[in-house]
């Protein structure tokens, strides 16, 4: 099982590709969505600047046909919507891949993260095409399950240390107060929350190196 995260150039027609590229300052994030039979539904927030703007484009926008203002400021608005033309979620949908929530969208371009084997990723790449959405692969890398990461002793020792204080600064508790408390010797819980650490922070910068650091690839849906 792989996590895959994607760009995805969404094409014109679709409301948030001609809004996000037509009010560029703005940066929309779909917090929910649903696919219905020929519809989708979704809450997106959308920050920066522009937003009258992009409230009055969405008003107007021949793929939405519901549009609701639930939550507004000068910096930021929440949005439900409803939409003829929920392309992402079509592709989704169809390939039985679902796209991990939030989804980052910026002048036309959403950023997606989808956990799947290659067999469906693959059916996932056809859809994309399907629908005319080109795609760049930003990284690949093996799913982790966050809580096969520590052993439950590990969780349950890095957890009673974050709500004792020991990582606050100034440290609230001490390494032998901390072995008091749970019971334990001062040796076994040193090297005890020392392999855990190191494992959160392996992984954590397995994270950073998962990051672009370079121009994109250029891979779209044809080069699948």
């Amino acid at each position: 099982m792989t996590q895959t995260k994607l760009t995805v150039t969404l094409p014109d027609g679709t409301w948030i590709k001609d809004i996000s590229s037509a009010v560029p300052d703005a940066r929309f994030r779909v917090l929910a969505a649903m696919p219905g039979d020929r519809k989708g539904f979704g809450l997106v927030r959308v920050s920066g600047g522009g937003l009258g703007e992009v409230l009055e484009r969405m008003s107007n926008h021949d793929a939405l046909t519901s549009v609701e203002l639930l939550q507004g400021s000068e910096s930021q608005v929440l949005v439900q919507f409803e939409t003829t033309r929920p392309l992402l979620l079509f592709s989704a949908q169809e390939s039985g891949v679902p796209i991990e929530l939030p989804i980052d969208i910026k002048d036309g371009v959403a950023t997606i993260e989808v956990t799947a084997s290659p067999d469906r990723l693959s059916i996932l790449s056809n859809q994309l095409d399907a629908f005319g959405l080109e795609f760049e692969v930003e990284s690949v890398k093996p799913r982790v399950d966050r809580e096969q990461l520590l052993t439950s002793r590990q969780q349950e020792l890095i957890q009673e240390a974050t709500s004792r204080g020991y990582y606050d600064t100034p440290r609230e508790c001490s390494m032998t107060e901390l072995a008091e408390g749970v019971g334990i010797a001062k040796s076994t819980c040193s090297e005890t929350l020392h392999r855990a650490e190191g494992k959160i922070i392996k992984e954590f910068v397995s994270e950073l190196d998962d990051q672009p650091t370079a121009e994109p690839s250029g891979r779209t849906a044809q080069d699948s």
